[in-house]
């Protein structure tokens, strides 16, 4: 098949290669239709690695994907041919200790698309498993099947901070997972939800949610404007989405005393963190890793129309266009959100 080929650190192809296209009993065979370009993808592009996963081999892209099933195995009843679907990319060992814990996410034998050694999905056809593919419902298009992935993350983090209805948050960082973080925080109960970053762009895209207050760090201190929000007293939590290492040394100044700090964005190295401010507040530190068990609420959210990710879709590339879509996505546009890329050319 062709496909998007990362060949090395900095090098794209668009070319064929040989994928597995054989479906078991439980897969079903999907023809891709929408493919999102994430920051983990181009971070493979421009850097080669993530931690201590290295591309050694040429490894196809793509993770956030839609499509629609063309082959079913014999033993799958949930989904036929024809049905629109998205799928979560991540697939456990069903036998190891953390999926019987319920958190196959941390699994370390987990299969991941993209992430080496396992392909990725930008090419015309993948198999999946039937019990990690996901139904769209009708009101639901590729566009947004494809966006699932990135929003599971938002909704695993909100779930991690034990949301109490009326909460007030904080969100540091406005990229898309940022956004998604707060997206789904307000649906999970807070009132309202500050989202801060450098970025007026971002920050815009971000204010035209109802809800979502953006905070211009270049402009104002965070600090100042929770205290400003709160009446002093703090963030009921704070979820940290820049992974910048200069992020971490002010958290414990927003959140409130018997708070919570939920740690999402990923620094490259390890940072300091100031264990004495979070233990005079008595903070509850969380951490997030993906997603487990909770792909199918994050579309039921979306199906809902609680949750409208249409406005962060900020370019559509065409699947001749998919190195472009990369390198565009590599420059780090400040108005960019979510780029996607389209294997058969029809939009929704």
């Amino acid at each position: 098949m062709r496909a998007l080929v990362l060949e090395k650190k900095g090098e794209l192809s668009l070319r064929e290669i040989a994928l597995p296209l054989e479906v078991g009993p439980d897969d079903v065979r999907i023809a891709i239709h929408t493919v999102g370009v994430c920051g983990s993808d181009v971070h493979y592009y421009t850097h080669g690695a993530i931690g201590s996963y290295i591309v050694r081999q040429p490894m196809v892209l793509g993770h956030e994907a839609s499509g629609t099933i063309v082959e079913v195995g014999a033993n799958v009843t949930s989904l036929k041919v024809g049905d629109r679907v998205c799928m979560e990319p991540g697939v456990p060992n069903l036998s190891s200790r953390a999926t019987k814990l319920g958190i196959y996410n941390v699994d370390p034998d987990v299969r991941f698309w993209a992430t080496p050694p396992v392909h990725g999905v930008l090419a015309p056809y993948a198999v999946h498993p039937a019990g990690f593919t996901y139904k769209l419902p009708d009101n639901v298009s590729f566009a947004e099947g494809a966006m699932v992935e990135p929003f599971a993350i938002g909704m695993q983090a909100a779930a991690r901070a034990r949301i109490v209805p009326g909460d007030v948050a904080v969100v540091v960082g406005c990229g898309p997972i940022g956004i998604m973080i707060a997206l789904a925080a307000l649906a999970g109960g807070c009132s309202k939800v500050l989202i801060s970053d450098f970025s007026a762009p971002k920050l815009k895209i971000a204010a035209q949610y109802p809800g979502i207050v953006p905070v211009n760090i270049g402009e104002e201190s965070l600090a100042d404007a929770v205290a400003t929000a709160t009446d002093n007293w703090g963030a009921d939590i704070v979820f940290e989405a820049s992974g910048s290492p200069k992020a971490f040394a002010d958290l414990f100044d927003v959140v409130r005393p018997g708070g919570a700090v939920v740690l999402v964005g990923l620094p490259v190295e390890p940072v300091s963190l100031n264990v004495p401010a979070a233990i005079s507040k008595e903070v509850r530190i969380e951490t997030v890793f993906r997603y487990a068990n909770i792909f199918d609420r994050a579309l039921q959210l979306i199906a809902s129309g609680k949750v409208d990710l249409k406005p962060l879709i900020t370019g559509t590339y065409d699947f001749s266009e998919s190195i472009k879509a990369f390198e565009r996505a590599a420059e780090g546009k400040p108005q960019d959100v979510k780029l996607q890329i389209l294997l058969t050319g029809e939009k929704g």
